[in-house]
């Protein structure tokens, strides 16, 4: 059963959603994956993110660039929290996708990282999901001891 959905706007995106997977990883946390587009498959999108909480998932990690409204369609169908991934590779260098996952509306919140940023979003995922896993949470505060050693 994936705690994790992680839904990406494109296979263009693979490099950015293997750091998200990589570090779901190393945390032993379940997931998984799929490409769909708000745009081009929005069914899909709907679809997900509506059967999502039945299958388990706790959190959803949505990954979009250039217009990147991925994360708040999926925002719009879910209480589970998302946490939204601008992605760069744009003429604007993930500026304008920073803008369309940043500002939502009042009552539907994405939690967003910079662009880019899929290992926090990773790790983002992993600390929600800790507040009812005292083990992850433990993984986590351990994590962050090593690395400042």
């Amino acid at each position: 059963m994936p705690l994790v959905r992680v839904i990406a706007g494109s296979k263009s995106d693979s490099a950015y959603v293997q750091k998200v997977l990589d570090t779901l990883d190393t945390f032993n946390i379940s997931y998984d994956q799929y490409y769909a587009s708000a745009h081009r498959t929005p069914d899909t999108v709907v679809n997900l993110t509506k059967t999502a909480e039945n299958d388990g998932v706790k959190v959803i990690i949505a990954m979009a660039g250039m217009a990147a409204h991925l994360p708040g369609v999926i925002a719009g169908h879910t209480t589970l929290p998302v946490i939204g991934v601008p992605l760069s590779g744009s003429a604007l260098n993930g500026l304008d996708a920073l803008y369309s996952v940043v500002q939502m509306p009042k009552g539907i919140p994405v939690a967003t990282v910079a662009i880019d940023g899929s290992i926090n979003a990773a790790t983002l995922a992993a600390q929600i999901i800790a507040l009812s896993d005292n083990d992850l949470s433990n993984n986590l505060k351990k994590q962050r001891q090593d690395y400042y050693k």
